[in-house]
C-alpha cells in the first residue's frame, strides 16, 4: 500500500530518515540501533516500524532487518534535502552558528513547503552540500556520497582536506568552530599517539591536537 501524505507524521519521517542514516553507514538496520538512534526503547522503534511497513516505506529482509523500500528512500531523502538546506539557509543567510543549526533544522524539516524549499534552493545557488560537508539531495531526489576517510585512519605524513563531519554533536562543532577549522581547509598529520590517542594536525600555520573521538568524527579526502 503506497502511503498517503496526510499518513505522513513528523514521527514516520524521523524514522525514515533514520533506517536511512544506519542503512547508509551499516547496510543493515536492527530495531535496537534503531531505538538507539532515535532514543526510544526497543518496543516503540518495533511499533514505529510495523507502522511504517503498513504505509509501504519499509519491508523485512532476512538477516539484514529493515529496510526501505523505494517510497521510503524517496521519503527519507526528501526530509534529508529539506535539513541540509535549511542548515545552509541558516547559516549563510542568518549568521546561525554551524553547532546550532540542526537543532533548528530539525523542527523546520518537517513542515518546510516544497515551494518555499525550492526559493531556498534557488537562493543558495542550488548548493551541494550544507555546512557540516553532508551532500545535499537534488531536488530529482538523488544523492551524490564521496568517499572519505576518517582523520584516525590518517598516518604522520599524510596531507588530506576535511570535508564532513556529523552534525549531531555540537560540542565538537564548537570546538573546531573556536579553533577556525571547517570544511574544506587542508592539513598535514604530524604525530599520531597509538591506542586511539591524540592526532597532531597543522592546519595553515597552526598546529592543533585532536582527540580520538574527533578523529573518527573527521571525514577526510586524501590528497598526498
Amino acid at each position: 500500500m503506497a502511503a498517503r501524505r496526510s499518513d505522513i507524521s513528523e514521527a514516520v519521517e524521523n524514522y525514515a530518515k533514520a533506517i536511512y542514516a544506519i542503512q547508509s553507514r551499516d547496510g543493515t538496520v536492527s530495531t535496537n540501533a534503531l531505538a538507539e538512534r532515535l532514543g526510544v526503547t526497543a518496543a516503540s522503534a518495533s511499533g514505529m516500524v510495523k507502522k511504517l511497513g503498513g504505509l509501504g516505506l519499509v519491508s523485512h529482509v532476512p538477516y539484514k532487518g529493515v529496510e526501505l523500500t523505494d517510497a521510503g528512500e524517496r521519503l527519507s531523502l526528501e526530509v534529508i534535502r529539506h535539513h541540509r538546506l535549511l542548515e545552509l539557509y541558516l547559516a549563510e543567510s542568518l549568521d546561525v552558528p554551524w553547532d546550532r543549526v540542526h537543532a533548528e533544522a530539525e523542527v523546520l524539516e518537517h513542515v518546510l513547503s516544497e515551494e518555499l524549499e525550492e526559493l531556498i534552493a534557488a537562493k543558495l545557488g542550488h548548493p551541494t552540500v550544507d555546512p557540516h560537508g553532508d551532500p545535499i539531495p537534488s531536488a530529482e531526489l538523488t544523492i551524490e556520497e564521496r568517499p572519505t576517510k576518517a582523520l584516525a585512519d590518517l598516518e604522520p605524513g599524510a596531507r588530506a582536506t576535511f570535508v564532513r563531519i556529523s552534525d549531531s554533536d555540537p560540542e565538537m562543532l564548537r570546538y573546531l568552530a573556536d579553533r577556525g577549522i571547517a570544511p574544506g581547509d587542508g592539513f598535514e598529520v604530524l604525530d599520531k599517539q597509538p591506542f586511539d590517542g591524540p592526532i597532531f594536525t597543522r592546519f595553515g600555520d597552526n598546529v592543533h591536537v585532536l582527540g580520538g573521538a574527533l578523529g573518527h568524527a573527521m571525514r577526510v579526502e586524501v590528497t598526498d
